[in-house]
């Protein structure tokens, strides 16, 4: 009898988002029930990479440089035949593949050597805002036919299960298992004081300044310009001091530093505020918990989301949101408590940030229902006990037996 299930888990690229603290607290907190091997493509040019989280946490992962995030023939043969190898010297019983281009190559290279159980997370889609109808429509043909041959799709949120079966025909209901993302909130709820004043020294951030925060990537989808043309409607409106603080970077970076500039907008790039600043563009960052505690109100604007990250870290460090109502957002935060969503419309977004930025009382009431959302429904606890569940299931579908640690054995 095997004493224990063997798991290769397989992400696109380990860039800094969502689904990389996902594979890295499933690969940590599973053992040493589960024996995983974590695999992976580097980050894409114009992209921080995450293998500093992956190390903080102990997880050693095999490095696919033949996974890019552009499809690439050559490359994804090469891939799809480098994962191969992986299964056939690791005998995995599950693989786990996460986000698309993974989960293609993973999935194929699992069906063919035969692993008893493939189960395929998706962390949202690129079925609208990102390509043409004609590179959609074959994307989805494609996940169809991989989803048809995969013991269990996974989605990361109600609304993108409902987007998946009933928007987009991927696969059935019964075929797909809602388990949200889980993550370390604990650094998010200490020292919130002292983050804050060190962080708001280092860049030159008064205190009494009203710090508006977007984190994540400048990529199009993001869609900076709405954070940009609301700043500058709402430059002479409010009555306060306040500042942007954009930590990230990307392809996008020049469109958006054009974009203040013609608003008419000061910014720096790398450097702490000088007076009169509106915009602070830091790049990338690895303290995170120090980045929500200095500001005040955090905001996405994106065209389509999974599960962002910064909703969640935010909510955790008790941070008021305001975002587009897109994708998996409104599984993420309490509308109306923790958070204002809006359109993408212009007016709609300006309007409902100028009503945040001027209400001290409804930023301190949402500060606390964020923080106790999270916390309840985000941490990483709850991600392992749900994933760890569902592989027992679908091992034992499979008739696969494995003495399960205070149980009985799964039959």
């Amino acid at each position: 009898m095997n004493t224990k299930p063997r798991v290769l888990r397989i992400l696109n690229r380990f860039n800094v988002g969502g689904p990389v603290y996902n594979v890295t607290y499933l690969s940590r907190y599973m053992e040493p029930e589960f024996e995983t091997l974590l695999a992976g493509g580097n980050a894409g040019e114009n992209e921080e990479s995450s293998l500093y989280i992956l190390e903080q946490n102990g997880i050693k992962p095999v490095l696919l440089d033949e996974m890019q995030r552009s499809v690439s023939a050559l490359g994804d043969v090469r891939s799809y035949q480098r994962i191969r190898e992986l299964i056939r010297e690791f005998r995995p019983h599950i693989v786990h593949t996460h986000a698309s281009k993974a989960g293609a190559v993973g999935r194929m290279a699992a069906f063919h050597e035969k692993v008893p159980v493939v189960v395929h997370t998706f962390h949202g889609h690129v079925f609208h805002s990102y390509f043409s109808k004609t590179r959609t429509t074959v994307f989805k043909q494609i996940e169809r036919y991989l989803a048809r041959r995969s013991d269990r799709i996974v989605a990361i949120s109600d609304k993108l299960k409902h987007e998946l079966v009933q928007e987009h025909g991927i696969t059935t209901a019964d075929k797909v298992s809602v388990v949200p993302l889980g993550f370390d909130l604990e650094p998010f709820t200490r020292d919130r004081e002292v983050r804050r004043r060190a962080f708001r020294e280092a860049w030159n951030i008064a205190e009494d300044t009203l710090l508006v925060g977007l984190v994540g990537r400048m990529v199009p989808v993001k869609n900076h310009r709405l954070l940009t043309e609301a700043a500058a409607a709402l430059k002479h409106r409010t009555g306060r001091n306040v500042q942007y603080l954009l930590v990230g970077d990307g392809e996008s970076r020049n469109a958006i530093i054009s974009d203040i500039q013609q608003l008419g907008l000061s910014y720096t790039y790398k450097e702490p505020a000088v007076p009169g600043t509106d915009f602070v563009l830091t790049s990338w960052q690895q303290n995170t918990p120090d980045i929500y505690a200095a500001l005040d109100i955090t905001v996405l604007c994106s065209f389509n989301e999974g599960t962002p990250v910064s909703l969640i870290e935010a909510q955790a460090a008790g941070i008021p949101v305001l975002s587009t109502r897109v994708g998996g957002i409104e599984n993420v935060v309490r509308e109306g408590r923790s958070a204002l969503l809006t359109s993408t419309d212009s007016a709609a977004f300006t309007e409902a940030l100028y009503n945040m930025l001027s209400d001290d009382d409804l930023r301190s009431r949402m500060a606390g229902a964020g923080r106790d959302f999270a916390m309840q429904h985000f941490h990483y606890t709850r991600l392992v006990d749900d994933m760890r569940q569902l592989y027992y299931e679908l091992l034992r579908k499979k008739g696969l037996e494995f003495p399960v640690p205070g149980k009985e054995i799964y039959r």
